[in-house]
């Protein structure tokens, strides 16, 4: 029977766009509610702020990620292209590039090169692509896939903390929200380290950590600029 290990490498691209979402939602969001809120004003209009603040951060977040990764995928597509220019110009020059790469991985000369060989004859491009420039099918840019996860996420996230808000009477409302962002904070930080398999104490440490300082210096602003009843 064959063992089959679980890898978790193949979700590091939608991960990284679904957690950075998620977090600046809830991050961004319980920041300018709290702001809001230091500054005395009324509950009407810390949910406005609140409401203005998920719609531009979710269009922000999808532009930036879209742009990003499209640069990104810009870029590994000239690669590719440089590589096929290549494999057109002087195939055998390619053939023995990647047996170099291969014998330097540890594989006798005489097996580097039926190695190099045989994966080019089955599929030159990609063995250039994998083992010469790094890029997978795992790892390879998709903006359009980066730009929805972040987008999603971030409206979700952002919606946590302005529930909270809306339901918080006004008397506890800077208390709860921050109390409960916290709290959503360190269980994104717990699920997003149990999907990739990292330590999920140290995880949820590290976005509570910089979500509270956040949120710290927003209310602190708030308070310094606002009217004091």
């Amino acid at each position: 029977m064959t063992h089959i290990e679980p890898h978790r490498s193949h979700r590091t691209g939608w991960l990284r766009a679904a957690v950075l979402g998620a977090n600046d939602g809830i991050v961004s969001t319980s920041s300018l509610i709290l702001g809001v809120a230091a500054a005395n004003t009324t509950q009407s209009d810390i949910m406005l702020a609140g409401i203005a603040g998920l719609v531009a951060g979710a269009m922000s977040m999808a532009a930036g990620e879209y742009v990003s990764v499209s640069s990104q995928a810009d870029t590994e597509n000239a690669d590719l292209e440089i590589e096929r220019k290549s494999l057109a110009e002087g195939y055998k020059d390619e053939e023995e590039e990647l047996a170099a790469i291969y014998e330097a991985r540890g594989l006798t000369a005489e097996l580097a090169g039926q190695v190099a060989q045989q994966l080019m004859t089955n599929d030159a491009l990609g063995a250039h692509a994998r083992d010469d420039i790094g890029i997978t099918d795992n790892s390879q840019a998709k903006p359009l896939q980066a730009a929805l996860s972040s987008a999603s996420t971030f409206t979700i996230g952002a919606l946590l903390p302005l529930l909270v808000a809306w339901w918080a009477p006004h008397s506890h409302l800077i208390m709860l929200v921050a109390l409960f962002s916290l709290f959503f904070l360190a269980l994104l930080g717990a699920i997003a380290a149990r999907v990739g398999g990292a330590p999920i104490l140290k995880a949820a440490v590290r976005v509570m950590f910089w979500g509270a300082l956040a949120m710290a210096l927003t209310s602190a602003i708030g308070r310094l600029f606002g009217v004091v009843a």
